[in-house]
């Protein structure tokens, strides 16, 4: 990727002005507009792309490397009887011109080159949390969405939408405590099974040792791997079991750390900066398979932080605490008439939460490619402890971290002929 600091901060600090939008998205030269018609292309038929089906959108394309994935997803739409095509290859669906949204359902060691091609290629795109696999990726991803001015949102909705976990009510009730001091300054957010969050740590731990196995005949698995390191096949490797190794995803931490993650850094107001350090306790890690962890620490700059319990040793602690007062678990509190409290205060700025809205518009979603990597930045930063081991201090100005090894996993090689190239 080779992004100088410069490069780095311009795109993200850039402003786009000038957006570039289809013709028929517009409704122009007597064609449909999109408030009847916006079509869209899921890029991915695993468990995951179950989630993207019922989204709002003419679906016209689908595409996964193995047939049997393929074929059932096919089969639950209708197929082609419907106007639906499949492909294997999803650069072929990059071709098309009459697809306005790609959805990329894919492991996320595909995540930045798919949706990197697809904002080249003129779509707009609806990506799988995590955002990226490395800050590297993630820092890509935001230069490109930009540079061609695509409208970009992330598959996880709690900071406008839904109750929150184990806290029963909106993250805007959390949020407007923080927002306006009544909890006290700095706060400290604690996530953990206590607080109503399951890490899935046992549910993702890779297996050590993998022997190799027979590919199946209906998988690509070279086209599965992509950018990752060549790896003999085991079915340890692929579809569902994946997360459990470094060369495709984070473990539990890369599965739910969007999820849990990016509210609190909306509800701190970090929309715009990251941890300048984390703390890890966890036994040293496998360089394939990842283990699991029992405490990852976040420090910002201003003293605020995030816990993430991952053995419950804290499970006295509130979800978010400061010096006024503390929420807990069912949003319990030990400040009297607080709902009463909050309902006289302002709201939060409004947001677009409909991603067709910011499709026509061209306005940005509200869990978009900014903040989006931001709190992606937050997994990462935890990846990179809970993979090396060790605890590191990071810059949110230059995106680097105080360790060589570390500084290393910004930007990992990826197997050729795959690269980046906004």
């Amino acid at each position: 990727m080779n992004l100088t600091r410069r490069q780095t901060l311009k795109s993200l600090a850039a402003l786009a002005t000038i957006q570039i939008v289809p013709s028929r998205v517009l409704g122009l030269n007597g064609q449909t507009p999109p408030s009847e018609e916006i079509t869209k292309a899921i890029i991915g038929c695993g468990g995951i792309s179950a989630s993207h089906l019922p989204m709002p959108g003419k679906l016209l394309a689908l595409c996964d490397v193995d047939k049997s994935h393929l074929a059932q997803r096919m089969n639950q739409v209708g197929g082609e009887a419907k106007g639906v095509k499949g492909y294997r290859d999803f650069r072929e669906i990059l071709e098309r011109k009459d697809i306005d949204v790609v959805h990329v359902a894919t492991p996320p060691h595909w995540h930045a080159l798919m949706s990197i091609a697809a904002a080249k290629s003129g779509k707009d795109v609806w990506c799988e949390k995590p955002m990226s696999r490395t800050i590297g990726e993630g820092i890509a991803m935001v230069k490109a969405v930009e540079k061609y001015e695509r409208v970009f949102r992330l598959n996880t909705w709690f900071r406008f939408k839904d109750n929150f976990y184990g806290m029963g009510v909106p993250v805007k009730q959390i949020k407007k405590a923080a927002m306006h001091d009544v909890l006290g300054w700095p706060l400290t957010i604690t996530v953990g099974a206590h607080t109503g969050f399951d890490w899935k740590l046992g549910t993702w731990v890779g297996q050590k040792g993998l022997t190799e196995q027979p590919v199946p005949a209906e998988l690509d698995y070279d086209l599965w791997l992509g950018p990752a390191p060549k790896k003999p096949y085991n079915p340890n490797r692929v579809h569902a079991k994946f997360r459990g190794y470094w060369d495709y995803d984070g473990g539990g931490l890369g599965d739910m750390g969007q999820h849990y993650l990016d509210p609190a850094q909306y509800i701190l107001g970090k929309d715009t900066t990251a941890p300048i350090s984390v703390e890890i306790d966890a036994d040293p890690q496998d360089a394939d398979a990842i283990g699991t962890w029992r405490r990852i620490e976040f420090t910002y700059a201003d003293g605020c932080k995030i816990i993430l319990d991952g053995n419950n040793s804290l499970k006295d602690s509130a979800y978010i605490q400061g010096p006024k007062g503390k929420i807990t678990k069912g949003f319990q509190t030990d400040i009297p008439d607080l709902e009463k409290k909050l309902a006289s205060l302002p709201d939060p700025e409004p947001q677009i939460t409909d991603f067709h809205e910011s499709v026509r518009t061209r306005k940005k979603f509200a869990l978009n490619e900014r903040n989006g990597f931001w709190s992606c930045t937050i997994v990462n930063i935890g990846v990179t402890a809970h993979r090396l081991n060790k605890n590191l201090k990071f810059d949110p100005k230059t995106l680097k971290f105080d360790d060589s090894e570390a500084n290393k996993l910004i930007e990992q090689p990826m197997r050729g002929p795959w690269k980046i190239e906004v």
